[in-house]
């Protein structure tokens, strides 16, 4: 597969959709049943500062390798459009983040699965 012919905003739509997915498993399998519950617990993780704050925890421990960062700086650069609620430099990081997340799913799915591991285990947004 030749990632390269996928464009920042394609590895940022595709991980948009699989870090919701993972998220909302993460918290069915965690045994949170309530929808309420679970849409409260899901959006502070897929905000743009929930995603931020999972970026900078997993740049603090040193997760990414020069190739992802790479990605992430692909992605971070292409954002276009702020929701009026949110913040520019939030929105960037989150679109990075979902960049790389759509990176290692097209090209390494076991990578994927450590940095959802990482995430859930050192960002506790929901204690």
């Amino acid at each position: 597969m030749d990632i390269k012919k996928y464009s920042s905003n394609s590895l940022s739509f595709i991980g948009d959709a699989v870090y919701t997915l993972h998220v909302r498993e993460f918290f069915i399998e965690s045994n949170y049943q309530q929808s309420n519950k679970l849409q409260y617990l899901c959006n502070k993780y897929n905000s743009a500062k929930g995603q931020m704050k999972a970026f900078d925890y997993l740049t603090e421990i040193k997760f990414f390798n020069e190739e992802e960062l790479g990605i992430y700086k692909r992605g971070r650069n292409n954002i276009r459009h702020i929701p009026k609620n949110g913040d520019k430099h939030s929105y960037e990081v989150a679109s990075g983040l979902e960049a790389i997340v759509g990176y290692l799913y097209l090209t390494d799915k076991k990578r994927l699965e450590k940095l959802f591991k990482e995430i859930f285990d050192g960002v506790k947004e929901y204690e």
